[in-house]
Formats: structure tokens, C-alpha cells, sequence
């Protein structure tokens, strides 16, 4: 049985067709879990994402992102987290099946270790590769850190300036050994650490993810035209360094501040487009499209529109770009850096 999100019937208010529905897209942001307090939707496991890809675009393949759900409840702290990329193994290999459709839902799996356990770090790496089983692709470890108290930090409660630790980056040194990448999850304050990690640690594909994090919320509320002026020369400096690119999604949540989720209804793919439009347009021209991927960063955005929905803004918003390019920001960039 579907378990639907708290907002289903307001989200069911703004239908959309899947625009394109020829264009084959690879999905490289995602979340899976079950027992999700306070959120949108409490599980999301295979079967609500399936319901979600039922709208109508060609997503044929997608990549899962560490979330923190299903550790194992036993065994050596640090390893606990390889219970979640066993967690998202199951549900790939199910979808690998071909018996829940054409999709391979998580056919890679960016998985999260401790990095601040230094050299220690590289058995918890060895082990969620096993536990992949060929999928686990990379390693994520969140970085959302902000000294307002009207801005969340992550789930984790990382330390100020965890991408320039010492011990986070005697972690950090045991990934380009073993071929993984590192999904950068930081708000638009940080893209200067996290360029300076990258300058670091060249040998390491680094992803940021959700355009940076720009917030627009707490001491960021109503300035958007000052957040986005102070991002984009951060952006500038981060797309100069070769092995960093760029996820273009994931500012639909409540920190980035539209507060679509007040409004009576859900906003529709022109309205979301318009909203974000120099966002996207000015991280293409910083990064090239073949280093930008469109996500959906689902189920998180859902508490502000519907996964076609937020498909669809994406074409729109692609519309000037040549065959090549859109190929590249649905699909080719995720599925090249990722490996799939």
C-alpha cells in the first residue's frame, strides 16, 4: 500500500502532463526511508517513488542519497550506517528486476561515512562498498552549518567548518583511492569551503549539491536579490576548479525561503520556473551544462510542488539549450559522474 505525502490532495490540485516525455532523464537525487518524523512524507520507500515517476517522464535511471535512515541498531558505531546502503541496495535490486517497470531506481548509491574518524575512515569506505555491491558511487556527509539559530544545521549537528578539519580531511584523502566521489551538501555561506576542499583534494569529483544551498530564510528573509549577488561571485569561483560540478535543484525546500508551502496552492512548473529562473541560468553559464545535473531532490522538494511538476520547470527552464546540452544536464553529467 502507497503511504502518500501529508500534502497529496493539495499537490493533486496542480495537475500537470509530463512535457517532453521523450527526453530520457537520470534522476541523481534521491532519498528513500521509512519512520521520517516531521517531514512531507514519513516513508518513501519504492512504491511512493514509483507513484511519483507515474507522471510521465522518461526517468530511467537514479541515483539514492544518504539520509540517515535504516542504520543498523547494533555493532561498532561507525559502521552502523552501512545497514542504510544495504537498505538502498534491496530496494535497487528490486527495481533492477525490471518487474516494477523500466526505471533503475537507485542504480547508484552516494552512501555517508564518518570522515572525521581520519584513517579510520578508509574500513567504514571498504565496507559500504561491499555492502553496494558494485552501486556505491560516492560518500556524502553533510555540512549545513549556520550561527542563526532561524537556520537549520544538518541532521548531524556538523562542526563549523567541517570541509577544513584536519581530521574530516584525513578522511577525505581515502576517497580518490577507491574511485568514490563526494556530494557536497552546504549552505551558499560555505561554497568557499567547499571550493577550497576541492582545490585540496583536485584528484576528487566533488558534487555540490542543490546550487549551493542559497537561504532565504532567518537573516536571509527578503533579500533575495543580496543572497543571489553574494552567491553568484561564489559560484563564479567554485566552477573555476575542474573537478567540482554541480547538481541544479533542491531550493524548493523551506530554508531557500519561497514559502510555496503556504500558499492555497501548489505552484505550477511556470510559476516555479520564473521564481528560480537566474539561479539556473547563471550556474549553467558558470559550470557549463556538462557539468550540471537537474535533480528533484525528492521527497524533500514535495512539500512544495509535485515530482512532474518539477520536471517540467526543468524543461522549461532549459528551452534556449541545444539537443546536446539538455542531454547532458537530464542525463549524460549524472550518469558519467556517477558511473552508471
Amino acid at each position: 500500500m502507497v503511504m502518500r505525502s501529508t500534502n497529496h490532495d493539495w499537490l493533486e490540485g496542480t495537475p500537470e502532463a509530463a512535457l517532453e516525455p521523450e527526453l530520457p532523464i537520470c534522476d541523481p537525487h534521491h532519498h528513500l526511508w521509512d519512520f521520517r518524523p516531521g517531514g512531507v512524507q514519513r516513508r518513501y520507500f519504492l512504491d511512493e517513488m514509483l507513484e511519483d515517476l507515474a507522471g510521465g517522464h522518461t526517468i530511467v535511471s537514479s541515483v539514492f542519497i544518504e539520509c540517515g535512515t535504516m542504520f543498523r541498531a547494533d555493532g561498532p558505531e561507525e559502521l552502523r550506517c552501512v545497514g542504510e546502503t544495504e537498505f538502498a541496495n534491496g530496494m535497487a535490486a528490486m527495481a533492477a528486476s525490471g518487474r516494477y517497470g523500466p526505471c533503475r531506481i537507485a542504480a547508484g548509491i552516494v552512501a555517508t561515512a564518518e570522515l572525521m574518524l581520519g584513517d579510520r575512515a578508509g574500513a567504514v569506505l571498504d565496507a559500504q562498498l561491499v555492502a553496494g555491491n558494485g552501486r556505491v558511487k560516492g560518500i556524502r556527509e553533510g555540512a549545513f552549518w549556520h550561527p542563526s539559530p532561524e537556520v537549520r544545521n544538518h541532521r548531524t549537528e556538523p562542526p563549523e567548518g567541517l570541509f577544513g578539519r584536519a581530521d574530516f580531511r584525513a578522511g577525505f584523502k581515502h576517497l580518490a583511492p577507491r574511485g568514490l566521489t563526494f556530494d557536497a551538501l552546504c549552505y551558499h555561506t560555505q561554497i568557499p569551503e567547499a571550493a577550497d576542499l576541492a582545490r585540496a583534494f583536485p584528484d576528487t569529483t566533488i558534487i555540490l549539491n542543490h546550487l549551493g544551498g542559497p537561504i532565504g530564510v532567518g537573516p536571509y528573509a527578503g533579500k533575495a536579490d543580496e543572497v543571489f549577488a553574494d552567491w553568484r561571485g561564489k559560484i563564479d569561483a567554485i566552477a573555476e576548479l575542474p573537478n567540482v560540478v554541480v547538481k541544479l535543484g533542491g531550493i524548493n525546500m523551506d530554508v531557500n525561503g519561497y514559502g510555496w508551502e503556504h500558499r492555497p496552492a501548489a505552484p505550477s512548473s511556470a510559476e516555479l520556473a520564473e521564481a528560480t529562473r537566474r539561479w539556473y541560468e547563471h550556474a549553467i553559464q558558470a559550470f557549463g551544462p556538462e557539468r550540471c545535473m537537474f535533480e528533484s531532490n525528492f521527497p524533500v522538494d514535495k512539500s512544495s510542488c509535485g515530482y512532474t511538476v518539477v520536471w517540467n520547470s526543468f524543461k522549461i527552464l532549459s528551452k534556449g539549450y541545444s539537443a546536446s546540452e539538455r542531454a547532458a544536464m537530464f542525463h549524460d553529467t549524472a550518469a558519467r559522474v556517477y558511473r552508471l
